[in-house]
């Protein structure tokens, strides 16, 4: 790509438009937003997190930028010949603090003795305690081993905890055994915890079902913060309901709220009526922090492609 000698033209949509203002402050070069249009408009530049073929006929452009790290929402036959698509990460810091928050709260329990505490019933309360567990060598199993995976298996060891590890290439620094998919049964019947942090594509969609499930310790938990549908809805939802799995922490959902589609909700099963199940609203790596970075590196790579320098985190080019 040359480099620019007019404004780029950049836009925002769904989850970045509430950024504008702070990647207005991060931007050293002439640029312009355009605003939404029924009409057609040529940009150099989408920032989406969706992009699909309603997008593409309204916004034609030579490179889209993912305010995240997952593209499974992007449909890459509908983009411009050329087209350069990047993503960002920096989510790995709260986000691995959020899966060790689910880890201790699941064995602890300490949201159930925060919320059972009765200073007006005192000697019932102090009577009422009940021992709870240690993380302390457990073992946290592992789907995907990129960013996040790494946050996680440093953290989990400073907690004296064992990470087992599925990934792709068979390959994890650090973890103290890997495997590749087709071990995925190797791993599953040891672990006390099993997380779900690899992206959705053809292979890991439904990758863990009944069989899988049916496999894990009556006393292991699931924690997702990949994305859903890694886990077959139905199945997870059985096997906490019939108390197979002792429990879960759901961060990512089967169905999101989108503009113009009404009311949606995030299962076809009532996961938040469960008592061992807690749901969070995608809130994993929702921190002050992480936007100020993100947008950070979107910057960088916006400005590298008004001075035409290579670009950062490109993870696909349309043909």
């Amino acid at each position: 790509m040359e480099p620019l000698s007019r404004p780029m033209r950049i836009a925002l949509l769904d989850v970045a438009r509430a950024q504008r203002e702070r990647l207005t402050g991060l931007l050293e070069f002439p640029h312009e937003f355009v605003a939404p249009a029924a009409a057609t408009q040529t940009v150099d530049v989408v920032i989406a997190l969706r992009f699909g073929a309603a997008e593409a006929a309204h916004y034609p452009t030579s490179m889209l930028h993912l305010p995240g790290a997952g593209a499974d929402a992007v449909d890459m036959g509908v983009l411009e010949p050329k087209c350069v698509v990047c993503n960002v990460f920096e989510h790995e810091t709260p986000v691995a603090e959020f899966v060790m928050a689910a880890l201790l709260d699941h064995t602890l329990s300490y949201g159930r003795m925060h919320t059972s505490f009765d200073g007006d019933r005192w000697s019932e309360t102090y009577a009422a305690r009940r021992p709870h567990g240690e993380v302390n060598r457990r073992i946290l199993g592992l789907l995907g081993y990129g960013h996040i995976g790494k946050a996680v298996t440093q953290r989990a060891h400073a907690f004296g905890m064992q990470v087992h590890v599925i990934s792709q290439s068979g390959n994890a620094p650090g973890a103290d055994w890997v495997g590749r998919p087709p071990q995925l049964h190797d791993m599953l019947p040891r672990v006390d915890f099993l997380l779900v942090a690899c992206p959705l594509t053809d292979d890991t969609r439904g990758m863990v079902g009944a069989a899988e499930l049916a496999m894990m310790k009556r006393t292991a938990s699931v924690i997702n913060i990949g994305r859903a549908q890694i886990i077959q809805e139905e199945p997870l939802y059985r096997a906490l309901e019939s108390k197979q799995l002792a429990g879960a922490t759901l961060d990512v959902w089967y169905d999101y709220p989108r503009e113009g589609a009404g009311e949606v909700k995030p299962s076809r099963f009532p996961f938040y009526k469960l008592p061992t199940v807690h749901c969070t609203a995608h809130s994993s790596g929702w921190s002050e922090e992480l936007f100020q970075r993100r947008y950070g590196v979107i910057a960088d790579n916006l400005t590298r492609r008004y001075r035409s320098l290579p670009l950062r985190n490109v993870i696909y080019t349309a043909p």
